[in-house]
C-alpha cells in the first residue's frame, strides 16, 4: 500500500475556492482503480497547545493507494489534469509526500 500526504497552500484568501474544486473532484478519484482513501483535511478546532496548525491558507490531502501503479495512473488521470488546470493560479505551493508503511 502507498500513502500520500499532499500539503497544499493556496494564495491568501483562496483556500475555500480550491477546496470547492477539490470536493467536486473527490468522487472521480474515489472511483479510480486502487484508490483506498482520498480526502482533504484542515486544522481541527480547539485542540490545544500541542497542535501545530497548518493555518488559514493550507490544507492536506490524505490518500491511500493499493499500489504505486494506481497512484501513477491517478496523477495522469484526465480529471486530475483538469483539476490542476482549474486550481493552478490559486495555489502558492504544493508538496507531495509519497510514503510506504514501515514494517515492525
Amino acid at each position: 500500500m502507498i500513502h500520500v500526504i499532499a500539503v497544499i497552500s493556496a494564495k491568501p484568501g483562496m483556500r475555500e475556492s480550491v477546496l470547492r474544486e477539490m470536493h467536486a473532484n473527490v468522487p472521480n478519484v474515489l472511483a479510480e482503480d486502487g484508490c483506498i482513501e482520498y480526502g482533504p483535511v484542515v486544522d481541527a478546532e480547539d485542540v490545544g497547545p500541542f497542535q501545530t496548525k497548518l493555518g488559514p491558507d493550507t490544507f492536506m490531502v490524505v490518500e491511500k493507494w493499493a499500489s504505486l501503479e494506481a497512484l501513477r495512473a491517478h496523477a495522469a488521470a484526465p480529471h486530475m489534469q483538469a483539476y490542476g488546470a482549474r486550481t493552478k493560479d490559486m495555489l502558492a505551493s504544493r508538496v507531495i509526500h509519497v510514503l510506504s508503511p514501515h514494517g515492525a
